[in-house]
Order: structure tokens, then C-alpha cells, then sequence
């Protein structure tokens, strides 16, 4: 009897150090990022022999340690990395769309256009004033700096956009190297205090790659990972310890695409989405930018070619080059401003031709154009921060519900180390009572 007691003591010693271990574990990293709290799963010793036992016998043979188990939810895990990936794609889309609205509204493009039109019509009421042909000259020069300074801040957006996917097409990659790694690991490594650290790390790199492209996981039973990029039915990323590599193209416009291995990948969460997305609304941007300076280029330079200079000599081009890039003012002096009509002679105070000018410019109205342009990049900066802040809203909530569930309470591990502790003293004060017993016997 005495040697039961020893053995059914010793065990609970040994369970009750276990889990006063592992709630020392749960303290020390109650803070840490990552960390999944911990609680040691143990069973009844069983008998060696159990003829005629049931499912409730009691065999009063001690305690055993089965394992250590995370307390997590896999799918409020899911749900973290899935709206974290909304939220990623979300968030980086804002900052590019808000870089492209900024290009745009503050090269002071549509007020150039309109004080350029303004010059045109005080010219119309005294065609031969050198100042007011002038203040045209220079509203011209302007407002081609303004063209030029729009599309060169696009130019630096779709730069910074491209430069963002390729840093988060290398950080996924790495990731994933690493993932397959520690799958190989966790995959040769039996004991479960060890494989609950790899486990956590695992989480942690699912966690991070999910704010990169919307993924998809499929947990083995020995805790290896296998992760899919863009959906249920998109390619594999990494499988047991082999990973397959990320890459990013670019088209002649500068479309962002992505492949993983030699399959086309489609994100619609995640960074990488968030980039691409908003490098296809700054190419929109900059191609409607172009058409507007052709529109208007072509529209002058018609009407000045149609037209007489101050000097009675035939009109030319005022604006020269194509796209908002490449335009420039062509003429270098006020007098070449056609505002006669062709064959005028010198000095005529024919407007006509500038008032055709300035009638054109209406009609394909070059000001509302630009105008509905930057209303189109303000409203859609407006309207996706609606959707942002929404997505963060949702994701703040899965977080916490994931925190609650998993998270460590250091007023429930000062109660659990309360209790383990008194079990250990227990368990040793039974072993004590056996060794007395075992003594006494020995003396009769």
C-alpha cells in the first residue's frame, strides 16, 4: 500500500511541476506578442489490470502528463489572418489612391487652366497690349509646369508603389523559406512543450504573411502547414518544407502582376492587392492626365496655326511635345500670339481668331476635364477610407475576440499557481505519510 502511495505521490508531484512550469511560461510571456497560453493536459494512470473495467472506473493509479496544449481556436485564427488581409489591402490602397489624388490637385492644374483662360479673354478686349500678350505667354508657361509637375508625381507614385510590391514580394518570399523550414522542424519534434514554441512561431509567420496576400491554410496532423496564396484555389506557396517562389512582373504601362512558381496568382487582399490596385488607378489617372493635355495642345496650337501674329506672319504651335509630360510652350514672345485672323495684316486689331481660340477651349472644355479628374481621385480616396476605417473596425474585433480566447490572463495564472502549488505540496505530503507507513511496517 505504501509503495501505491509513493507512486500515485510521485506522479502528482511530477503532473503538478509540469503545470506549475508551464503556468510560469504563460507569466513570463503574458506580454509577448504571438504567445499562445499554454495548459498542461493530463489523464488518469491506468491500471495493469482492468478485466471488467468501464468507461468510468477510477483505477487510483496516479496522474500522467499527455501533453501541453495551446489554447487556440483555429478559426478565430482565421479570421484574424482574413480580415488582417482586408484591412492590409485596404489601408495600402488608401496611401496610394491619396498619393495620386495629391499629384494631381496639388500641381494647381485646374487653376493654371483657368487663369490661363482668364489671360485669353482680357487679351480679346486689347489684342495688340504687349503686357496682356505677356500675361497669355506666361499663364501658357505655367500651365504646362503644371502638366509636366502632375505626371512627374505620378511618375514618383507608380515608382513608390512598384517599390513597395517588390519589398513585399521579397519579405513573403523570405517568409515562406522560413515556413517551410519550420515546418521540417515541428514535423521531427515530438515533445509538446518544444512544439508548442514552434507551433507559436508557425502562427506568427501565417499571421505576417496574411498582410501581405490573402492565404489559405491547411494544418497536418503533426502540425506542419500548407498555405496557399489567393484563395481556396490558388497556388501553392509553401508544402511541407519545400516553398515556391513569389514573383512580380510589370506590362508596358506598368500593370503589377504576380506568379507563384509558374502560376498566375490573383490577390484580392493583402499589401501586394492594395499596391496593384492602386498602380492600375495611377495609370487610369495618368493616361486621362495626357488626354487632357493633348486636348489642349491640339485644341491652341489648331486655332494659332489657323491665325496671324502681331507681325501680319503666319501663326505657329504655342504649345509643342504630347502628354502632360512632354508638353512645353513653343513660343517665346508675346507678339506670336495668332489673334488675328490668317492674312491679317501687322498690328490688326482683329480678335477673331482669339475669340475662336477661346471658344474652342470651351467647347472641349479642358477646365471640366481636369476638374472631374481630380473629383474622381478625391472621391475615391473618400470612399475607400470609408471602407478602411471599416475593414480596421472589423479586424481591431477579431483581434480581441482572438486575444480573449487565447490570450494570457495573469489573474487566472496567479490562481492556477496557487493551485498547482498546493498540489505539489500535497502530493509531498502523501509521500511523506507513505514513507511512515512503510517505516512501521519494516518495525513490526
Amino acid at each position: 500500500m505504501a509503495s501505491d502511495m509513493l507512486s500515485i505521490a510521485a506522479s502528482g508531484t511530477r503532473a503538478a511541476q509540469a503545470a506549475l512550469n508551464v503556468t510560469s511560461q504563460n507569466i513570463a510571456n503574458a506580454n509577448t506578442a504571438g504567445y499562445v497560453r499554454r495548459s498542461v493536459n493530463l489523464a488518469e494512470v491506468s491500471g495493469t489490470n482492468m478485466t471488467g473495467a468501464t468507461f468510468n472506473t477510477v483505477t487510483l493509479n496516479g496522474v500522467r502528463v499527455v501533453g501541453v496544449d495551446r489554447d487556440v481556436d483555429s478559426y478565430l485564427q482565421s479570421e484574424v489572418r482574413r480580415t488582417g488581409s482586408d484591412a492590409a489591402r485596404a489601408d495600402t490602397l488608401v496611401t496610394g489612391l491619396t498619393s495620386v489624388n495629391d499629384a494631381v490637385d496639388n500641381s494647381g492644374l485646374y487653376d493654371s487652366i483657368t487663369a490661363y483662360q482668364t489671360a485669353l479673354s482680357k487679351l480679346s478686349a486689347s489684342p495688340n497690349d504687349s503686357a496682356l500678350r505677356a500675361n497669355v505667354l506666361e499663364a501658357g508657361r505655367t500651365l504646362a509646369q503644371s502638366f509636366n509637375q502632375a505626371s512627374s508625381a505620378l511618375s514618383a507614385t507608380k515608382s513608390g508603389l512598384t517599390q513597395s510590391a517588390s519589398a513585399g514580394v521579397t519579405q513573403v518570399n523570405t517568409l515562406a523559406t522560413t515556413l517551410a523550414k519550420l515546418n521540417q522542424t515541428i514535423g521531427s519534434t515530438p515533445d509538446p512543450t518544444s512544439q508548442a514554441d514552434l507551433l507559436d512561431q508557425r502562427d506568427n509567420i501565417l499571421s505576417q504573411l496574411s498582410q501581405y496576400g490573402d492565404i489559405t491554410t491547411t494544418i497536418a496532423s503533426n502540425g506542419t502547414v500548407q498555405v496557399q496564396m489567393g484563395g481556396t484555389s490558388g497556388p501553392v506557396l509553401v508544402s511541407g518544407n519545400t516553398a515556391n517562389t513569389l514573383a512580380m512582373s510589370q506590362d508596358a504601362t506598368g500593370a503589377i502582376s504576380y506568379t507563384v512558381g509558374s502560376s498566375a496568382l490573383t490577390l484580392s487582399g493583402g499589401s501586394l492587392a492594395g499596391n496593384q490596385q492602386a498602380m492600375t488607378a495611377a495609370i487610369s489617372t495618368g493616361s486621362t492626365l495626357d488626354t487632357i493635355a493633348n486636348s489642349l495642345s491640339s485644341t491652341v496650337n489648331s486655332a494659332q496655326t489657323n491665325g496671324a501674329a502681331q507681325d501680319g506672319s503666319a501663326g505657329q504651335a504655342m504649345f509643342s511635345g504630347s502628354g502632360a509630360a512632354g508638353i512645353t510652350l513653343a513660343l517665346t514672345s508675346g507678339s506670336q500670339i495668332a489673334t488675328a485672323p490668317s492674312g491679317s495684316a501687322a498690328n490688326s486689331t482683329d480678335g477673331s481668331n482669339l475669340n475662336s481660340l477661346i471658344s474652342s477651349l470651351k467647347s472641349v472644355d479642358v477646365a471640366g476635364q481636369a476638374n472631374n479628374l481630380i473629383l474622381q481621385t478625391s472621391t475615391a480616396v473618400a470612399g475607400n477610407t470609408t471602407t478602411r476605417d471599416a475593414l480596421d473596425s472589423i479586424y481591431t474585433n477579431a483581434q480581441n475576440a482572438m486575444s480573449a480566447q487565447s490570450g494570457v490572463s495573469l489573474d487566472v495564472e496567479a490562481a492556477n499557481l496557487v493551485r498547482y502549488q498546493q498540489a505539489y505540496q500535497a502530493s509531498g505530503k502523501v509521500i511523506q505519510v507513505a514513507q511512515t507507513l512503510f517505516n512501521q511496517l519494516l518495525q513490526i
